[in-house]
């Protein structure tokens, strides 16, 4: 048996450099604990970048997955399969839109998205001069055409072109979008709670206000749900709190909880727009996948995920509230139920306090411009978060 050094060593040697990882071999999950491969125990307040929604451990949606492994993992899209088929109208069902697409990944989701706006376009003028609107410090993802409507040159320089890159536009700013939109607009996409970004949930008259112009215009609305959606916000979906509905929704991370899926789902405008041979995937929808999808709904029901979410995410709000008012280096609080982030002035750089929460057993992330960002998984109980503002508040300190 390898020492965790010894596989941090292995991993510098053999896996392509694009993260700077903590020195942390993470072996194990039980709850919301994890556990590295020295046995040293961590409170989880990360899920995995907002994943792992179920905890680790879920004995029913273990199960699902082992029943299934028995069954079928794979095909491919030219036949049906029964969990997909499943999957397809619980995200319907839940969503109130109209057909589904199923992606490895939300990145992937995001680029059937746009490609669903360029060919809803495209049908009615047959011109190929197509541009987007998107959000400045949004964040869509690392493949060209999600990094193209990112609002983030950081990620964009060196890989996507100036002239590729989508009209950016300030959130929360409805006038400022109006503003853009010309002729060659096929879409307008923004996160309902930008996560990346720094955790900005939008306003309510500002997501009201683009479908408005959407529909006035004949153009997409598309919302990028990947890291807000799936009861995170204390609803299934972030935009069922605005009473807002896309054109194009994307989905991914909580989806499947940890089994690589996502899906765009379109509702009546986008349907038809694109036909077969525009799209497809090797493994989107495959049984697996889809079947992770399923268990997890069925276990967002029973343990009604959303309501609890909701429910500690309001004692979250208040036990940050009073750690915001205790300490002057803590200058703003946002978000909505498990999704919330706490930002600290200059002098206290997040990347020392994650470090060092991370050494007191406290796994913790960052967001935008020094944002310690709270996403934990869905299933954390009160006692959970006087845990973590303990090992906070003396990191703080």
């Amino acid at each position: 048996m390898k020492t965790q050094q010894e596989y941090i060593d292995q991993g510098e040697q053999y896996i392509l450099k694009t993260y700077n990882r903590f020195p942390v071999v993470l072996e194990k999950g039980e709850g919301v604990y994890l556990y590295d491969a020295d046995h040293k125990k961590y409170l989880d307040f990360g899920a995995g970048i907002a994943v792992f929604a179920l905890g680790y451990g879920n004995e029913a949606y273990n199960q699902a997955l082992k029943d299934q492994i028995d069954k079928l993992i794979h095909t491919s899209n030219l036949y049906y399969n029964i969990p997909a088929v499943e999957a397809a109208k619980k995200i319907v069902d839940a969503s109130g839109l109209k057909k589904v697409f199923f992606t490895n990944s939300g990145t992937e989701a995001i680029e059937g998205a746009l490609k669903v706006a360029r060919k809803y376009a495209y049908n009615k003028d047959d011109s190929k001069d197509y541009e987007f609107i998107a959000m400045n410090h949004s964040f869509h993802g690392r493949s060209q055409g999600a990094l193209s409507v990112t609002g983030n040159s950081h990620y964009q320089d060196g890989f996507v072109p100036k002239e590729f890159r989508a009209v950016f536009a300030e959130f929360n700013n409805l006038e400022d979008v109006v503003s853009k939109i010309t002729d060659k607009t096929c879409g307008i996409i923004c996160e309902v709670v930008q996560g990346e970004g720094g955790i900005f949930p939008a306003d309510k008259e500002f997501l009201e206000g683009l479908r408005k112009v959407c529909d006035e215009k004949d153009i997409l609305l598309i919302f990028d749900e990947i890291q807000c959606g799936m009861g995170r916000c204390g609803s299934l979906f972030a935009h069922d709190l605005y009473g807002v509905k896309p054109d194009v929704l994307t989905l991914a991370k909580a989806l499947g909880c940890g089994v690589p899926v996502g899906a765009f789902v379109v509702g009546e405008k986008a349907d038809g727009a694109l036909v077969p041979g525009d799209h497809g995937t090797t493994y989107g929808g495959n049984p697996f996948a889809t079947a992770a999808i399923n268990a997890v709904f069925d276990q967002f029901e029973k343990l009604q995920i959303p309501e609890h979410a909701k429910e500690v995410g309001a004692y979250l709000w208040d036990k940050l509230e009073e750690l915001k008012d205790k300490y002057s280096c803590i200058t703003g609080h946002r978000g909505i139920a498990l999704m919330q982030g706490l930002e600290f002035d200059a002098d206290h750089p997040v990347g020392d306090i994650v470090k060092k929460a991370l050494e007191k057993g406290l796994i913790l992330i960052s967001a935008g411009n020094n944002v310690i960002r709270f996403v934990p998984p869905l299933v954390i109980e009160k006692e959970h978060v006087d845990e973590m503002l303990s090992i906070l508040e003396d990191c703080i300190a």
